[in-house]
């Protein structure tokens, strides 16, 4: 369950037709990944009691500060925790430019612990298939969500078509969005960026269909086969 996501930007601006001032990107990253931890445990105990009181937007601004700090550009995300109470998202979706910035901070990050833990890029939902989205006048269960995977064993990448009934009622920008959106909950957002090519939807259950679950599972042997294939040629060129 996603309590709130956010841009670093989006919620620093109160009025929104103000023109964002754009934050220097850090020199030393390293040292902006620890100051961030540093802010971050300043900032914990409003953080704790505003999502004790199911009130997590009291932070979301203070959030987007100290985010925006380490980068601009990142997007971050407080989430129920799959090994912990809550987690604390931090991601480039992906992007390669952002990549050392998201390192340095989770090679800063504390232990996890009973209450937090920590990503670096969106986790995938253990069962996708509990999850509806709204929008608007419409509910979009992702257990009704049927994906057509051809897979191509020479690069181990995957295109995808995804069909759901209610897809071609959307507007573009949300049709657009919930054609990635069950791909990301299903693989996480790394699995996905690193395995899938093509993406497109169809107005029509593509032939040879499966569940979200079942994509996840052919998407996982065929990287763990890519692993497997890239460790046997790194071992015989010793």
């Amino acid at each position: 369950m996603r309590l709130f996501r956010r841009r670093a930007k989006d919620a620093a601006v109160p009025d929104p037709r103000t023109a964002w001032p754009e934050q220097p990107v850090p020199v030393d990253v390293q040292a902006a990944a620890v100051g961030f931890w540093q802010q971050w445990f300043e900032l914990l105990p409003q953080v704790s009691a505003a999502l004790g009181d199911r009130e997590p937007q009291r932070v979301e601004h203070d959030l987007c500060q100290v985010v925006a700090l380490l980068h601009p550009r990142l997007h971050f995300a407080l989430e129920r925790g799959h090994r912990a109470i809550y987690a604390l998202v931090l991601t480039g979706q992906e992007d390669p430019e952002l990549r050392p910035f998201t390192d340095a901070w989770m090679a800063a990050a504390p232990p996890e612990d009973a209450i937090w833990e920590y990503h670096d890029s969106v986790p995938p939902v253990p069962d996708p298939g509990g999850v509806t989205v709204n929008l608007g006048a419409h509910q979009i269960a992702l257990a009704d969500f049927r994906v057509a995977a051809a897979v191509d064993e020479n690069t181990s990448l995957v295109d995808v078509t995804v069909h759901h009934p209610e897809l071609a009622d959307l507007p573009d920008e949300s049709r657009q969005a919930m054609t990635f959106l069950p791909l990301d909950a299903t693989l996480g957002e790394r699995m996905a960026a690193e395995r899938l090519r093509r993406v497109e939807a169809s107005d029509v259950e593509p032939v040879g269909a499966m569940s979200l679950l079942e994509l996840r599972e052919l998407v996982r042997g065929l990287a763990e086969r890519s692993a497997g294939r890239s460790a046997k040629t790194v071992g015989g060129s010793d």
